[in-house]
């Protein structure tokens, strides 16, 4: 199977194994710092900051030059997005006051295996038939939770995800990321690791979580590749 996606340019099955292992790490790792498991056990929080960066590792080792440069930065770029968006506007709060340690290596690890999937020689095979499949997809997406969950946070906020998509020429990357996201994002807070605002800026009825959230992601992606860009030249 990983062989079909390998290709000459460094997607090593190593690469492949570790992306779609993300999953089962998401469940596992969440499940450990999950409202459950502290009200039944104890707050094993420090145990799944320890996978957290340990997958890092793994990943980052596998992955090649420029993918490296992307996660390195993925992990401040996101601890500030953290600080902005959990601490100062309020969006969403932690099952504690203090934003975990694992969050922003998960970024990294959430960007690392979307690139990873995006990237692979299936993907770019298929280019034009997923990214057709995409959109129409996430349109549905938004429209539904914002129709059956009076989500205006994701209708609004979809909304500008594809026009950021439009500028980024429809590029796939943004919507492998962003179903990633939105994997770890449902985990997360069905296990209550976190939980998002009813009202974003007090205003704005949002789900829990909202779809819409994947337009940050996005954009953060935007300053990323311009911040190693510049570390390149």
């Amino acid at each position: 199977m990983f062989r079909f996606f390998e290709n000459e340019s460094g997607h090593s099955q190593r690469q492949l194994v570790l992306a779609f292992s993300f999953t089962v790490f998401t469940i596992v790792a969440l499940w450990i710092d999950s409202v459950f498991f502290t009200n039944h056990y104890f707050d094993a929080r420090q145990i799944t900051n320890v996978l957290a960066v340990g997958y890092f590792a793994l990943l980052f080792q596998a992955a090649g030059a420029t993918l490296r440069k992307l996660m390195l930065v993925m992990v401040l770029l996101s601890y500030i997005g953290e600080l902005i968006f959990c601490k100062l506007l309020d969006m969403y709060a932690y099952r504690t006051s203090a934003i975990p340690l694992y969050v922003p290596f998960g970024h990294a690890i959430v960007y690392g295996s979307g690139y990873i999937f995006a990237h692979t020689p299936w993907a770019i095979h298929h280019e034009n038939g997923l990214r057709k499949f995409f959109a129409l997809f996430f349109i549905a997406l938004f429209l539904a939770v914002g129709i059956f969950f009076n989500d205006w946070f994701s209708l609004g906020f979809g909304a500008l995800f594809f026009v950021l998509l439009r500028r980024k020429r429809w590029n796939n990357l943004y919507y492998f990321i962003a179903l990633c996201v939105i994997f770890i994002e449902l985990v997360g807070t069905y296990f209550g690791c976190w939980a998002w605002a009813d009202k974003t800026f007090g205003v704005i009825p949002a789900a829990n979580p909202p779809m819409g959230a994947v337009f940050f992601y996005a954009g953060g992606d935007v300053l990323l590749a311009k911040i190693v860009s510049a570390w390149k030249n």
